[in-house]
């Protein structure tokens, strides 16, 4: 007999963030699948889905805030779920892809962990990862499958350019490693220039930063400085204090991951930028907002993929053929 197979999106959330999903949710016009989620006694998690899965086209959302294992652990099992549920293709939508700092070897005998997440998620039975602003570009290559690689920059530039306009501005990488970024980011704003922080880093000491001297025309002009993720805040708020100290007449700063470990917060609230820059692809709860923070909202370009890959469409057209 023959006939048209019907597709049936369907869109699942975890517990890390569920204010993401609801957004989400609230820009494609459905529903979220109904679930029971909950820990045992002995932490083990338990999820089962209320609806019949069997057919579906399932997303997955789920950030990667602390506790990070958990809620990795949780996205795992909905997967699983999914898989053994019969649905017909399952997509991770990670924001924030989790261990992806770890994602070479810099000494021996260390793990290449963000490889053996995506090798998790495969096992699994995720289908397809779409993740924003991987650490680096190479974690695409971890995953035997589709890996939608979304950009916030255009998010983040697009209000720099429209709060900041007819300022002379110059973007700024963090250390040398993000120069590249500096300059897509360079030529969305119009042809800025660009500068960098030489710095030095401990590789026996994590999250400890020396800011050494700033490469680059900053003298008088408006520093944007860049980077895909701040988790404690060392080198983002040393590079800040060199910009200033070099004749910056004011600096800004755009991330798309506010991870905010430890002192982050306060080292943001005092180091003297006039703006804080986020999406919201992790949680930033109340206890850690501050007048000079503003957080844009990544929703709506979740919702669009989520559209395009449900509808068999071209992610990469979003970005303008650059994804």
């Amino acid at each position: 007999m023959a006939g048209t197979p019907k597709k049936n999106l369907m869109l699942f959330g975890g517990r890390a963030y569920p204010e993401l999903t609801e957004q989400v949710a609230k820009h494609l016009n459905v529903s979220i699948t109904p679930q029971s989620a909950y820990d045992f006694a002995n932490g083990e998690i338990f999820v089962r889905f209320e609806e019949s899965v069997r057919g579906c086209d399932a997303f997955v959302v789920q950030s990667h805030c602390a506790p990070i294992n958990q809620w990795l652990m949780e996205q795992l099992i909905m997967v699983d779920a999914l898989k053994r549920a019969s649905a017909k293709r399952i997509t991770v939508i990670m924001p924030y892809y989790p261990y992806a700092r770890q994602d070479k070897k810099h000494r021996g005998r260390e793990p290449i962990s963000a490889r053996l997440v995506a090798d998790l998620f495969k096992t699994a039975g995720a289908d397809r990862l779409v993740s924003v602003d991987l650490h680096t570009a190479q974690i695409q290559g971890f995953f035997d499958g589709p890996v939608d690689h979304l950009w916030a920059m255009p998010l983040l530039a697009e209000h720099i350019r429209d709060k900041y306009a007819g300022q002379e501005l110059t973007v700024v990488s963090p250390d040398a490693g993000r120069t590249k970024l500096a300059e897509k980011w360079a030529d969305t704003l119009g042809g800025t220039p660009i500068a960098f922080i030489h710095k030095t880093r401990d590789p026996l000491r994590p999250n400890e930063v020396v800011a050494n001297r700033v490469v680059g025309q900053v003298k008088d002009r408006l520093c944007v400085v860049i980077d895909d993720m701040i988790d404690t805040g060392g080198t983002i708020t040393k590079a800040v204090e060199q910009l200033l100290a070099e004749g910056a007449s004011d600096v800004v700063i755009a991330a798309t991951h506010a991870i905010l470990s430890g002192p982050a917060v306060e080292r943001l609230r005092d180091c003297g930028a006039r703006e804080v820059v986020f999406t919201d692809t992790l949680p930033i709860p109340a206890e850690k907002r501050f007048d000079a923070l503003t957080v844009l909202p990544i929703a709506p370009l979740l919702a669009r993929v989520i559209q395009e890959v449900f509808e068999d469409g071209s992610v990469t057209s979003l970005f303008d053929g650059n994804a």
